[in-house]
């Protein structure tokens, strides 16, 4: 079950439902979660879609444009995660939130590889709930807007294309294959190259506050994309390490 009950947190979402407006794809077999889940979205302003089965849902993401998927982890016929597999291998970029009733950190993990925005282990409350999702929204519009400087629907460095729009990235050419955090890791350095950021603060602008003290998080993802993106990952030429403070994006000499 959902640890709050709806009428205590209504009063101070329902303020902000004009501005939101966010279309919401829940993928839940608890029918009285997803309900709730539901009534609280709706007073963000969002229109929610309820499906109950794996399959029926996976057709839906695939199939028609959502703001925002919430996903359960364990569902008839196919699960969350390959649901959260299928959705990332399709060219369009769709936030995703999965709900599990098993804490295990595997899980958690496995879910973030694979793609998913953020997580949440059942029982949640309904404040945390809509407070990660806002959080979400915040993301993906800050992207949009490219906020911290001019916007750009394509970047190049050297032999590294970035194309924003298509989620795509090139390197000398090839195309080089990249999870969801993993492009947005890069996106960010790319668009601010020469500015070093701490673990916390990627860990903030690219999976949201709720990942605090997953320092080692940021870590793994860094070496994946040395991995795929630099000719001498322990030499790197894009991303590189700034001693006693994180990592910054290389400047174009």
């Amino acid at each position: 079950m959902i640890a709050d009950s709806r009428s205590t947190v209504s009063a101070q979402t329902r303020g902000s439902s004009q501005h939101m407006q966010k279309k919401v794809l829940i993928v839940e077999d608890d029918h009285d979660i997803a309900h709730l889940v539901q009534l609280h979205l709706s007073d963000l302003g969002c229109q929610c879609d309820l499906v109950d089965d794996g399959e029926v849902g996976l057709q839906k993401a695939l199939k028609n444009h959502y703001d925002l998927i919430i996903l359960d982890l364990m569902l008839p016929n196919v699960d969350g995660m390959e649901i959260c597999k299928e959705v990332r291998s399709e060219k369009k970029y769709t936030p995703i939130m999965m709900l599990t009733s098993r804490s295990e950190e595997l899980d958690r993990v496995l879910g973030l590889e694979l793609g998913a925005d953020d997580y949440l282990t059942k029982p949640f409350s309904v404040r945390e709930l809509l407070a990660r999702v806002k959080a979400i929204f915040r993301r993906v519009e800050a992207v949009k807007d490219d906020v911290e400087g001019p916007r750009k629907k394509q970047i190049q460095f050297g032999d590294l294309h970035i194309d924003i729009e298509k989620r795509k990235v090139m390197l000398k050419g090839r195309k080089v294959e990249l999870t969801a955090k993993e492009f947005d890791l890069l996106v960010l350095f790319a668009r601010n190259p020469g500015k070093a950021y701490t673990r916390q603060s990627l860990l903030d602008s690219v999976w949201g506050y709720t990942f605090e003290g997953y320092d080692h998080t940021v870590n793994s993802h860094i070496n994946r994309l040395r991995a795929k993106i630099e000719e001498d990952p322990s030499d790197p030429k894009f991303i590189q390490t700034v001693w006693g403070v994180g990592y910054k994006f290389a400047e174009e000499e």
